[in-house]
């Protein structure tokens, strides 16, 4: 693997990572939205992963085991974001004016401590692939101290 290699591996999970942000202060913005443009609550949403590259992988000969498999993935992509389907909560409050004849609201689906975990997985996931282009950078200035000599 290249030095470019772990540069652009590490870029692709800086952008996922970035936008399951994005998706996440989304659901916490919209967390008591009972109505929407499509009508009824906010509904959260996920973000959706997959590996990116070559799913076959190749054969590496190796001194004590013959013929591995090692898979020749190169970053993350995002393949989608999609609705929650849990269904809405409902909030008895007959006061409010999108409560049903039973005085029972429809309240978006949305977990604010579930929220704030993703929120922090997602921060650490980010911060390690800062981390990981930052000891990329670091050992490509030090390969080149060493032409220096």
């Amino acid at each position: 693997m290249s030095l470019f290699n772990s540069f652009a591996i590490s870029a692709s999970g800086l952008t996922a990572e970035r936008l399951r942000m994005d998706i996440i202060s989304n659901n916490i913005a919209n967390a008591n939205t009972t109505k929407t443009l499509e009508g009824g609550p906010y509904i959260r949403q996920r973000v959706i992963f997959e590996p990116r590259g070559e799913k076959l992988g190749f054969l590496v000969p190796f001194m004590f085991e013959k013929n591995k498999r090692i898979s020749q993935f190169q970053g993350v992509k995002v393949t989608g974001i999609i609705k929650d389907p849990t269904p809405p909560r409902l909030v008895y409050d007959p006061g409010h004016p999108d409560a049903d004849k039973d005085g029972y609201v429809a309240m978006p689906n949305v977990n604010i401590v579930k929220e704030m975990v993703d929120m922090i997985s997602a921060t650490r996931a980010y911060e390690a692939n800062v981390t990981a282009i930052n000891s990329a950078k670091t050992m490509a200035a030090k390969a080149l101290d060493i032409g220096k000599i």
